[in-house]
């Protein structure tokens, strides 16, 4: 609130002064409303964080040599297909070893069973998943999550070959 304070007249005689007026202004509203509107800008910014998985991905390499090869014996390889499909078949596909091809789903039973085995049974695996143009987003959102949980350490997203889809329509799965 604001207060006008009158200064009292000194009784002298002679000429008239004009009063001087001083004001005086009660700023704890105002600290008040200031300390209220930090403290909610502060709070929703909290709650404005975006939830997202880290993904880190390497540089890419200007020379195909300098690129490390992996080993047939460490490699696991994922096909998401079309239709909520998912096929996986350990080690490289290769021209003259063509492997088992097996289907499972992106549950805790399908794929995340299937990971957690062949982790332990071999702890250097490396796992490339390579999705097929027609699989939908939210199965690599899946699979990446099931990388998460069975913290799998060492993992790819390649590009599918046409010997990857050879292999699934020869299967039959």
């Amino acid at each position: 609130m604001a207060e006008i304070q009158q200064q009292a007249d000194s009784g002298k005689g002679g000429k008239k002064r004009a009063k001087k007026m001083s004001t005086k202004i009660d700023m704890t509203p105002m600290v008040d409303l200031a300390f209220l509107l930090l403290t909610f800008f502060m709070l929703t910014t909290t709650f404005n964080k975006p939830n997202v998985m880290q993904l880190t991905m390497p540089v890419k390499e200007k020379n195909p040599e300098d690129q490390s090869q992996i080993k047939a014996s460490d490699a696991f390889t994922i096909v998401m297909g079309e239709a909520n499909k998912l096929y996986y078949y350990e080690g490289l596909l290769a021209d003259d070893v063509k492997p088992e091809l097996k289907l499972s789903d992106y549950s805790a039973d399908g794929i995340r069973k299937v990971l957690l085995a062949r982790q332990r049974q071999n702890p250097k695996t490396v796992v490339l998943i390579k999705p097929d143009d027609k699989s939908n987003y939210q199965n690599m959102v899946d699979i990446l999550d099931e990388m998460n949980i069975t913290d799998q350490k060492k993992y790819a997203l390649v590009d599918i070959s046409k010997a990857d889809l050879e292999l699934i329509k020869s299967s039959g799965l």
